[in-house]
C-alpha cells in the first residue's frame, strides 16, 4: 500500500484522547472513507461524533470489525491484548491491526501467544504524543504532526501489514522509528515513564505551605502528574523491570548530587549540572526520528 492510497474503513477501539485524535486526523486529511468508533459508553461515543472524531459509532465489536480495512486499538495497556484478540474474531482476513500502547513487550508477546496465525496482521505501535488531559474532548487533529511513532514488528508480521502500518502512521504526520518491543520498552522507560515517576514524586514531596510560592519550574516539572492514575499504573506495571533499571540510574545521579551538596563542593555541584546540560545538547544534536534505534 502506498502512502497516498485510501485506508478504507478504519475502526478505532477506544475513542479517548489518542483514538479521537487519530479519527480527527484521518477525517481532516481525507485518509479514510469511513471512521467507526467502538466502545461501551454511548454518550461518550455520541460526543466523539459531535466533535468530528468519528463518522459513526457502535458498541458491537462484530459490527465495527467486520467492515474494517484497518483497526486501531487505543485502550489502556492492560486491555490491548484482549481487545486485539477479540478483533481477530470478526475482522476481515486482509485487515491490518495496530495499537497505540505505551508499552510493547507484554502486548506483542501476548498477541503472538494468543492470536495464532492472525498475529501476522498485527503491528505494534506507539505514537509518542499525548497530554496529561484525557478524553475525546481534548483530541486534536494535529496531535501526531511532527511526532515519532515507534513500530515494533516481529516475526511473523507479514510485509503487507507492516507497509500499511507505516503508511497509516505516516499519513497522520508521524516519522517512523522501528525497533524491537524490548528495546522500545527500555528506551521509553527512561525517556517517558521515568519522567512521569519523577513528576509525581516531586508533586508529592512539596510541603503544602510551599505550594503558593511555586514557580514555572515546579509547574513544568509536575505537569504530567495530572495524568490518569489508572492509565499510568497500568503502564508502570507493564514495564516494571525496565522502569526499575531507569529509576536506579536516576537514583545514582541524585546520590552524586547529594554527596557534592553535603560536602559543599562548588566545583562538583557545578560539574554535575554541566554534565546534564552536555547530555541534553548532545541528545538534541543527534536526534533523528527516521533512524532505526536497534542496539
Amino acid at each position: 500500500m502506498r502512502d497516498s492510497e485510501s485506508l478504507g474503513t478504519v475502526a478505532i477501539k477506544g475513542v479517548g484522547l489518542i483514538g479521537g485524535s487519530i479519527g480527527m486526523a484521518l477525517r481532516a486529511r481525507g485518509l479514510a472513507t469511513r471512521v467507526v468508533g467502538l466502545g461501551r459508553d454511548e454518550s461518550k461515543l455520541r460526543r466523539a461524533v459531535e466533535l468530528g472524531a468519528i463518522d459513526e459509532f457502535t458498541t458491537d465489536p462484530a459490527s465495527a470489525y467486520s467492515r474494517a480495512d484497518c483497526v486501531v486499538v487505543c485502550t489502556p495497556v492492560g486491555s490491548i491484548v484482549e481487545d486485539v484478540v477479540e478483533c481477530f474474531k470478526y475482522a476481515r482476513s486482509q485487515a491490518m491491526v495496530t495499537d497505540a500502547g505505551s508499552v510493547k513487550g507484554t502486548i506483542v508477546s501476548g498477541v503472538l501467544g494468543s492470536a495464532g496465525r492472525d498475529a501476522e496482521r498485527f503491528v505494534g505501535a506507539h505514537p509518542i504524543a499525548g497530554s496529561e488531559r484525557g478524553g475525546v474532548e481534548f483530541s486534536r487533529r494535529d496531535l501526531f504532526e511532527n511526532r515519532v511513532c515507534v513500530l515494533t514488528p516481529t516475526d511473523p508480521v507479514c510485509k503487507d501489514s507492516l507497509q500499511r502500518a507505516r503508511a497509516f502512521w505516516r499519513g497522520l504526520g508521524c516519522s517512523i522509528v522501528e525497533t524491537t518491543p524490548e528495546r522500545h520498552d527500555e528506551l521509553l522507560a527512561s525517556g517517558s515513564h521515568l519522567p512521569h515517576v519523577i513528576a509525581a514524586a516531586l508533586a508529592a514531596s512539596i510541603p503544602i505551605e510551599a505550594i503558593p510560592l511555586t514557580a514555572g519550574a515546579f509547574r513544568d516539572g509536575t505537569r504530567v502528574a495530572a495524568s490518569s492514575a489508572e492509565l499510568w499504573t497500568g503502564i508502570f506495571q507493564a514495564n516494571r523491570e525496565p522502569l526499575l533499571k531507569a529509576i536506579a540510574r536516576y537514583e545514582a545521579e541524585l546520590t552524586s548530587f547529594v554527596r557534592a551538596l553535603e560536602s559543599n563542593q562548588e566545583v562538583e555541584i557545578k560539574n554535575w549540572w554541566l554534565r546534564a546540560q552536555q547530555r541534553l545538547s548532545t541528545s538534541r544534536a543527534e536526534s533523528n526520528p527516521t533512524v532505526n534505534v536497534d542496539a
